[in-house]
C-alpha cells in the first residue's frame, strides 16, 4: 500500500506541473509534440528532416532528453533553431519538472513548434505527461513488427505511429502491413505514418500534415 501511495504522489506532481506547461504553451500558441521510441529508432534523424523542411515557413524550438552527452543537441543546434538540453543522469525518461525548467530557456521565444526528443525507452516514457498537445511514437523496421503487443501502453497513450526505416524493408522480412495491423489493434484511432528518415521517404506527408495541425 506505502509503494502504491508514492507512486500515486509522484504521478500527481507530476500531472500538475504538467498542466501548468500545457496552459503557457497554450497561450503561447505554441503546438507541441512529444517523441518516444526506443533507443536507434532514428528520432534525431527524423526531427532533422522534419525541422529542414518546416523551418522554411515556421518556427522551431526543441528539448532534447539524453541520459548521458549532448550529442543529439548539437545536431540540432546546427540546423540553427533553439535548443534546450536536458541530461537526466541515468533516469529512464523525462518528466515534467524537467521539462518545466528546460521549457523555461525557450518561452519566450513563442515559436509555433516545440519537439520534445524523449529518452530511448518504451516503458517510462509512456506514463509521464510532459503537457505535451500528444506523443508520437517512433519505431522503425528493425524492431520488428511485433513490438505494439509488446509495449501495448505506449501505443495506447501515442495519437502518432512513425514507422521509420521502411528502406530497410527488402532486406529484414518484415511485414508492414502486420506491423500496421498489431498497432492498431491497440489503438484503432492511430495515425500512422511509414518514412524513411535516411531516403526521406514519407517525410513530406508527415510534414503537410504537421503543417494542418497549426492552421
Amino acid at each position: 500500500m506505502a509503494i502504491l501511495t508514492v507512486e500515486r504522489k509522484v504521478f500527481e506532481k507530476n500531472d500538475n506541473i504538467a498542466s501548468e506547461i500545457r496552459a503557457s504553451l497554450k497561450q503561447n500558441k505554441t503546438f507541441t509534440l512529444n517523441f518516444v521510441s526506443s533507443p536507434g529508432s532514428g528520432k534525431t534523424t527524423l526531427l532533422e528532416q522534419t525541422i529542414t523542411r518546416l523551418q522554411k515557413t515556421h518556427t522551431i524550438s526543441v528539448i532534447e532528453g539524453d541520459v548521458q552527452t549532448d550529442i543529439d543537441a548539437q545536431r540540432i543546434d546546427k540546423l540553427g533553431v533553439p535548443v534546450s538540453q536536458i541530461m537526466t543522469n541515468g533516469s529512464c525518461h523525462l518528466d515534467a519538472d524537467m521539462v518545466r525548467e528546460a521549457y523555461q530557456q525557450l518561452a519566450s521565444l513563442k515559436t509555433q513548434f516545440l519537439f520534445i526528443e524523449n529518452v530511448g525507452n518504451l516503458i517510462c516514457t509512456a506514463d509521464f505527461d510532459l503537457g505535451e498537445d500528444f506523443k508520437v511514437a517512433v519505431l522503425s523496421t528493425t524492431e520488428g513488427e511485433e513490438k505494439p503487443l509488446k509495449y501495448p501502453v505506449m501505443f495506447r497513450e501515442a495519437k502518432v505511429l512513425i514507422i521509420n526505416k521502411m528502406d530497410l524493408v527488402p532486406y529484414l522480412g518484415m511485414s508492414p502491413d502486420s506491423f500496421r495491423k498489431n498497432a492498431l489493434s491497440i489503438n484503432p484511432d492511430l495515425i500512422i505514418f511509414e518514412v524513411s528518415a535516411k531516403t526521406g521517404e514519407g517525410i513530406d506527408a508527415w510534414v503537410s500534415w504537421l503543417k494542418d495541425q497549426v492552421k
